[in-house]
């Protein structure tokens, strides 16, 4: 028996023990976006390796205490901002403690120490610039943690009166020029020379101002305007630099306005009110932003409020730090949810992940992050620091990250056929990844197969690359099929041709005609109406030149080429499209406001001495819709011919055919009724609020029925509980 409850129990902690596992492995998930922005999941490119803490690294009794930055040199030697201890704690590649960099004689020889020193940078040459906040300074060290030199504040002119200096963060570039982020500088990066003097403020952010401020500061005076609060821009969190001299920055909005201003950013795939950019030397963003959407982390925000719905957090993401990887990939970190967003140098989201926890590969607050990459050991790590449990998370690069990162090392040497052999091996581990199948397209692409390459393109939703594939294939076709183009286009425009001429005589033919016209003269009397449409319309009506029926068929025409348009536009109209009407709603779209317009405008001409009948509107208004239906379905055509940049050739016909129809409306209109020009102006305006005021009524109505209807069945569903 006791036997027996030894084995239970021993079976029972196991139970808990893998449960405990599954648990942890359960929160550690990978996914990207689709461009609709719904979450795909995704194989891991990094899992949770190792969480190194204070006492793996060998500090002792004085453990991390909220650090700030962490930061990895080229010989994978990590450095960590312990600005509560004062002190910069250097740990060897494999996260033992080296050295602390915390007191040292200073430039005149006399007994300093760090204070609060929150941000860091390595050179390669390997001095170590720390940012040491509470002393208004830089500090520099070289490897051995010995003092070089100082900065002390910067001085200028361009400085405010009474301004502070609270570098936070720094980066250099190959020409030591030093990029300071100020926590109290709302004019940009702070630039200074290599001998610390002061050069330039770059990549000053923009501020939100209402619309309603601006309007009411234009109706202040000068010394009104001076005693209102300046709007400043906020400030910067975070920087580092490439080896390219390029310099990116983070920025965290907590204001309403600035989140949304980023979550519009995100979707627009926009450089304003992003909080990461890349900056050149003179402060410009050059970011690249290719992706389904920009670089700005969380795409699926539900509100751009910081606020937490059933424990999830929404909102736009806090980014708090970037880290520069291999073949130009970089990641950012969300402190709001402890996310991890990975890009490659144009932009797209190679994966997303982590999450919030004390759970292995979990970050309660994160802080920063870099990569750790020890080519040398064949070892690719990146670390994130957890300033709340005083930990360094360590990521281990997968099997499909290797792969991942093979495929853009391919790429970028432009070895095309061993990235495509790569871009399929991800694809049999991620149907869903649209970076393979854009890479696969690319080099397609290169081979000139424009076909195969759009096909990929499309699987992957990018319009741009599949547009200009388009372009290529289109020309090939064409130079091997110039003659038959020419010769059917040059049928299809005497046929058009033919058939006007042809209208216009049987016009004229039918204008003669005594007694009942056809349905056919019903039809094509639309085609004299919509070239002489003052005529058209006296005769429509006096001369009985068309019916109910005539008018009917051409409505009809426009619900077929409505429909017609919402299936058969090319690809590159239709992309961003997730669903069609249906026929229904195409009849709905068509008749309901034509059936208002008709009503409205009756009800209201009958007060003013219109001469026009709801039978002469519908049939005026019909006629008058001619236009739309064959310019709608030859729009469409041309849809399938042109590419991306063309498609303003498509959207200019559509305009024509509205600014066709509209003038053909409102002189069928003038007409009908025997109106005066600015007479029918002015019904024709308070025809459009009468329609307005007639849906209004219809909504409230049918709010109305609902409610007697849900009454009703209340009622009836108590009295048969109660029986």
């Amino acid at each position: 028996m006791k036997k027996s409850l030894r084995i239970s129990a021993f079976v029972l902690v196991l139970v808990m023990l893998f449960g405990g596992l599954i648990s942890s492995a359960a929160t550690f998930f990978t996914y990207t976006y689709d461009i609709t922005g719904q979450p795909q999941t995704s194989p891991e490119i990094y899992k949770p390796y190792k969480q190194i803490t204070s006492k793996y690294m060998g500090l002792g009794e004085t453990a991390l205490s909220n650090p700030t930055d962490i930061v990895v040199d080229s010989e994978g030697k990590v450095y960590i901002a312990d600005p509560t201890n004062n002190r910069i704690v250097v740990l060897t590649k494999h996260w033992k403690l080296e050295r602390i960099i915390s007191s040292f004689v200073n430039q005149h020889g006399n007994a300093d120490a760090l204070a609060g020193a929150r941000g860091l940078y390595v050179c390669e040459d390997g001095e170590i610039y720390v940012a040491d906040t509470n002393n208004a300074r830089i500090v520099v060290f070289n490897q051995e943690g010995k003092f070089v030199r100082a900065y002390a504040a910067p001085q200028s002119d361009v400085f405010e009166e009474g301004s502070s200096y609270t570098p936070i963060a720094l980066a250099v570039d190959h020409s030591k020029r030093i990029y300071v982020v100020s926590s109290t500088a709302t004019e940009g990066i702070i630039s200074l020379n290599e001998d610390g003097s002061f050069a330039t403020f770059i990549g000053a952010q923009k501020v939100v101002i209402s619309a309603f401020e601006t309007l009411r500061r234009k109706f202040m005076t000068a010394e009104q305007r001076a005693l209102l609060e300046d709007t400043v821009p906020t400030p910067y969190n975070n920087i580092t630099i490439d080896a390219k001299g390029f310099v990116y920055v983070t920025v965290e909005f907590t204001a309403k306005e600035y989140q949304d201003k980023q979550a519009a950013a995100t979707k627009a795939a926009s450089s304003d009110f992003s909080p990461v950019k890349r900056l050149n030397a003179s402060g410009t963003d050059i970011m690249r932003r290719n992706g389904f959407f920009g670089p700005s982390g969380e795409v699926t925000t539900k509100s751009a409020l910081t606020t937490t719905y059933s424990g999830v957090p929404t909102g736009v993401s806090s980014i708090v730090d970037v880290a520069l990887g291999e073949e130009e990939t970089w990641s950012i970190i969300d402190q709001k949810r402890s996310h991890i967003y990975t890009y490659d140098k144009n932009g797209n989201l190679l994966g997303i992940f982590g999450d919030k926890g004390t759970q292995l590969g979990n970050v309660v607050r994160g802080v920063g992050i870099a990569y750790q990459d020890l080519t040398n050991d064949g070892l690719h790590y990146l670390l994130a620091l957890d300033a709340d449990t005083n930990t360094i998370v360590v990521y281990e690069r997968t099997e499909y990250g290797e792969i991942l990162m093979s495929a853009l090392h391919n790429t970028n040497q432009r070895k095309y056929d061993e990235a495509t052999e790569d871009w399929r091996s991800i694809l049999q581990r991620n149907n869903n990844y649209d970076a393979a199948y854009i890479g696969i397209g690319d080099a397609l692409y290169r081979e000139e197969r424009w076909e195969d390459a759009m096909n990929y393109y499309k699987s992957a939703s990018d319009v741009d690359s599949y547009s200009n594939a388009f372009q290529m294939y289109r020309k090939d076709i064409v130079s091997k099929t110039l003659v038959l183009i020419v010769a059917i286009i040059v049928l299809v425009l005497v046929g058009i041709s033919s058939f006007f001429k042809f209208a216009g005589k049987h016009n004229k033919k039918t204008a003669l005609k005594v007694g009942k016209k056809s349905f056919g003269d019903e039809i094509l009397y639309a085609f004299h109406v919509m070239f002489h449409p003052f005529d058209g319309f006296w005769d429509l009506k006096h001369e009985k030149r068309g019916t109910v029926k005539g008018a009917s068929f051409w409505i009809a025409m426009v619900i077929v080429g409505f429909t017609y348009q919402s299936v058969g536009q090319a690809y590159v109209i239709t992309s961003a499209k997730t669903s069609y009407a249906s026929v229904l709603g195409q009849i709905v779209s068509v008749l309901v406001p034509l059936i208002l317009f008709v009503v409205a405008n009756w009800c209201l001409t009958t007060l003013f001495e219109g001469e026009g009948s709801v039978k002469d509107i519908y049939t005026a208004v019909g006629y008058a819709l001619a236009p739309m239906s064959f310019l709608t379905i030859l729009s469409t055509i041309i849809t399938n011919f042109v590419s991306l940049s063309e498609v303003t050739f498509v959207n200019l016909i559509n305009g024509i055919a509205w600014v066709w129809v509209g003038l053909l409306l409102f002189f069928g209109i003038m007409v009908t009724h025997d109106f005066s020009l600015s007479k029918n102006i002015i019904m024709t305006v308070c025809t459009i609020v009468v329609m307005m005021v007639i849906m209004f009524i219809m909504v409230l109505f049918s709010g109305l029925v609902i409610k007697m209807i849900s009454f009703v069945s209340n009622i009836v569903t108590e009295i048969s509980y109660n029986m």
